[in-house]
């Protein structure tokens, strides 16, 4: 029985996983940056069109801020520390899943950003914002 023997190169029987880290790591540094990015911010489905004034037979419920810091559920004033639960608890809610809010215009940003975080935490999928029309000056 005759042996042969390789002259050359030998064959490699490690894979170089060095560029395949390298890829990785940067895909990793892309996802860091880019997630808290989408994680933040509340969903709202505005309108396409000029606003018009909404028509229901039914009454919707409203969540109204006003310039103090009071917040009430229609006619209802409700305390900010227990705003969470009346709203996570009210069965109209719980059916419609719909809410408006009227935000009075001196409320800083952060504040009204911040209720409406907690209404879609409340279970809202469709949050209306109820403003008043704009009145055009005629010559």
């Amino acid at each position: 029985m005759a042996f042969t023997t390789r002259t050359g190169p030998e064959a490699m029987s490690e894979i170089n996983v060095t560029p395949l880290v390298d890829v990785m790591l940067v895909l990793l540094i892309i996802f860091m940056i880019t997630a808290p990015l989408l994680a933040q911010g509340v969903k709202v489905d505005l309108p396409k069109t000029k606003s018009t004034q909404i028509e229901s037979k039914e009454q919707k419920l409203v969540l109204t801020m006003t310039a103090e810091g009071k917040y009430f559920i229609g006619e209802t004033e409700v305390p900010r520390e227990n705003l969470s639960a009346v709203l996570s608890s009210n069965a109209k809610l719980k059916r419609d899943r719909e809410l408006y809010l009227h935000a009075d215009r001196k409320l800083p940003y952060g504040d009204v950003v911040a209720v409406m975080s907690l209404v879609k935490e409340a279970g809202v999928e469709s949050l209306g914002m109820v403003t008043d029309p704009l009145e055009i000056e005629r010559k």
